[in-house]
């Protein structure tokens, strides 16, 4: 295998870090895997950082032109400082001036879902697809916008926090003090309290689901929630019809707003029900002017949980020759 350009790239989580060592077509060469110590604070994961990517650099004895590193958390693009991560507790960490100083390579920061972005724009499911908005369905909702060949970052870097779209103006408060969000209607902790909320109000309705969470209505999760989906539960097929109801409404708004060739659905939950995105799909071209739809492919993510790695990667690898790979 000719190797020409290497970079490393990584997935940085409240639960895991994943590492890769990725080349400029995309293919992962090398894959590591740590759960991540949040209880140690900030320096503790930042010492699992470095002691990954060292890892890597011994192991694989590959020459790399720098680090990309996807982090659940907000990012200043000039400093690289992550400003805000819930999932990690930090507050305003020097991430990747310290990571660049301990590892002696140039380092690039951005947010994890746009890391995941430019995976599948560049190798996965949105190659070659134009101009394109990727969603990323899981425990929240989350996505990024690519628009004339550029992903769209926003005056303050914040482009792309399509789960707090308001879909519902009178809906269920979202965890951003918002009412009626994306998020707050199909996101997995939205399907969850749904679902409790169901359960609790009429138990013999929800009963299958009940018993599939071994009797206890806080033990229910939007995991749960799909399994009833698949026996047959008809509150089940309520709910995914309502989620569904909700994503294809937000989806129709992007579609009319920004005209996209391509929608690409990925996360947990389209992985978990793959078919949501054939109902996804009726849905948008029942609300979405035609005009717009016309050319529209609306399809699932090829990456799935390497997207992160594969374009935190792409992004260190364009960030150092100063072009797309």
């Amino acid at each position: 295998m000719d190797i020409k350009h290497c970079a490393i790239g990584i997935d940085l989580g409240g639960s895991k870090i994943a590492f890769g060592i990725v080349d400029e077509e995309g293919r992962l060469l090398e894959l590591l895997r740590y759960d991540t110590a949040t209880q140690g604070g900030y320096s503790a994961v930042l010492n699992q950082v470095v002691k990954g990517v060292e890892q890597l650099k011994g192991a694989s004895g590959i020459s790399m032109s720098g680090i990309g590193i996807g982090v659940a958390g907000q990012v200043d693009p000039g400093t690289g400082a992550v400003l805000f991560a819930p999932n990690l507790d930090w507050h305003n960490v020097p991430l990747q001036a310290e990571v660049q100083t301990a590892c002696a390579m140039p380092v690039v920061i951005t947010n994890d879902v746009r890391a995941a972005l430019w995976g599948e724009w560049l190798f996965g499911a949105g190659r070659d697809g134009g101009d394109q908005v990727c969603i990323f369905i899981g425990t929240g909702i989350g996505g990024g916008i690519v628009c004339g060949g550029r992903v769209l970052e926003g005056c303050s870097n914040t482009a792309g926090e399509i789960g707090h779209m308001t879909v519902d103006l009178r809906g269920p408060l979202c965890h951003c003090g918002n009412r009626g969000c994306m998020e707050a209607l199909a996101g997995g902790w939205a399907i969850a309290r749904r679902a409790h909320e169901s359960v609790k109000a009429d138990p013999v309705f929800g009963s299958t689901i009940l018993k599939m969470a071994g009797g206890k209505v806080e033990d229910i999760t939007a995991r749960t929630l799909v399994q009833a989906f698949y026996a047959g539960d008809a509150l089940a097929a309520e709910i995914i019809e309502e989620v569904t109801d909700a994503l294809a409404a937000g989806v129709a708004a992007l579609v009319n707003v920004f005209n996209p060739c391509r929608i690409i659905l990925g996360g947990g939950i389209i992985e978990g029900m793959p078919e949501m995105v054939s109902r996804i799909d009726k849905g948008v071209r029942r609300r979405a002017l035609s005009a717009a739809t016309g050319r529209l492919v609306i399809c699932a993510s090829k990456l799935g949980n390497e997207a992160g790695i594969i374009g935190a990667a792409a992004l260190a690898m364009k960030t150092s020759y100063n072009r797309l790979i």
